[in-house]
């Protein structure tokens, strides 16, 4: 039985900078954003994806995109927040996290650059990146859970204008 992890750029958010949000962890998705990843993830979900448990940075623009996701996909399901996702991601703690978690269905929801590097390191040379624009998402297969460094498939990587969003 394989093991399916989903790597999800955070959706749309306000400018960094902006004065409104003194710390850029506070930054919200714009309304714009909302509405799109809404889209973007009710397309997912008819296209077939599912996740028995969803992991988010803590910072606020990925865990609202994370609450769309869980309340698109069937199941609904539910999502945590771990500072291993926060900028600068510690996959090595992802790893052991997900290892925890005992399900066969995860989605990381983080921030650019690193889900570029944490998806070209689940699948292949750790020094690797790929580009991710914003509420692209990546699905990831496994032989066995939990994820190696460089073991993974990609099975696709889908962005939004793909979807028509």
């Amino acid at each position: 039985m394989s093991w399916q992890l989903y790597i999800v750029r955070h959706a749309w958010a306000e400018e960094p900078g902006d004065p409104r949000w003194a710390n850029d962890g506070l930054r919200p998705l714009t309304k714009d954003g909302i509405k799109r990843f809404h889209d973007v993830a009710a397309r997912l979900a008819k296209r077939g994806m599912e996740v028995d448990i969803i992991a988010t940075s803590p910072l606020v623009r990925c865990r609202q995109t994370a609450e769309i996701l869980s309340r698109e996909l069937p199941g609904k399901p539910d999502f945590v927040e771990l500072d291993a996702l926060a900028p600068g991601s510690d996959l090595a703690a992802l790893i052991e996290w997900t290892q925890s978690a005992n399900v066969d269905r995860i989605a990381w929801v983080g921030h650019a650059p690193d889900v570029g590097r944490l998806c070209a390191s689940l699948i292949g040379p750790q020094e690797g990146a790929i580009d991710f624009s914003k509420g692209a998402t990546a699905a990831i297969e496994f032989d066995e859970n939990p994820p190696a460094v460089g073991q993974g498939t990609l099975r696709w990587l889908v962005t939004a204008k793909m979807l028509g969003c």
